[in-house]
C-alpha cells in the first residue's frame, strides 16, 4: 500500500490537485524554461536535474519536506499523504523536485507513488 502520493504539475494548466502540502516552485527557484538549451527538455534530462538540484535551497526544501511528510504520516491519525508540487509549466522544476522528494522518502522507508500531470503537455510560450 502506498503511503505517500507525490503529484507534480504545472500551475499554467490548471488549478494545483488536492493534497495535504501543497508546494509552489515558482517564484524561489532557477526556472530551466529561461535557458533555451533546457526549454524544450523536461525532468527526464539530466541536464534538467541537474539545473534543478543545483538551484540554491531546493535540496534543503526536500529533505524540510520530507520531515514534514513524516510528521503527518506518523501522526496521531496517521494514513495516507498526498504532496502537490508545481512550478510554471509542470515540466521542469515540479518533476525534478518529485522525483528527488520521493527517493528521499523512499529511501527512509515510505512506499511512494509519483505522479506528473503534466510532464506530457508542450511547452507554454511565455
Amino acid at each position: 500500500m502506498t503511503d505517500v502520493t507525490i503529484v507534480s504539475f504545472g500551475y499554467l494548466h490548471g488549478a494545483p490537485p488536492p493534497a495535504h502540502i501543497t508546494l509552489d516552485l515558482r517564484h524561489h527557484f532557477r526556472d530551466p524554461h529561461v535557458s533555451p538549451e533546457l526549454r524544450y527538455m523536461t525532468a527526464a534530462d539530466e541536464l534538467v536535474q541537474q539545473a534543478v538540484l543545483g538551484t540554491p535551497g531546493v535540496t534543503d526544501l526536500v529533505a524540510a519536506v520530507a520531515d514534514a511528510v513524516a510528521a503527518f504520516a506518523y501522526g496521531p491519525r496517521a494514513g495516507p499523504v498526498t504532496v502537490a508540487d508545481g512550478c510554471a509549466g509542470g515540466r521542469h522544476r515540479a518533476p525534478v523536485f518529485a522525483q528527488a522528494l520521493a527517493d528521499q522518502l523512499t529511501a527512509a522507508g515510505h512506499t511512494v507513488a509519483v505522479q506528473h500531470r503534466d510532464l506530457h503537455r508542450p511547452v507554454v510560450n511565455r
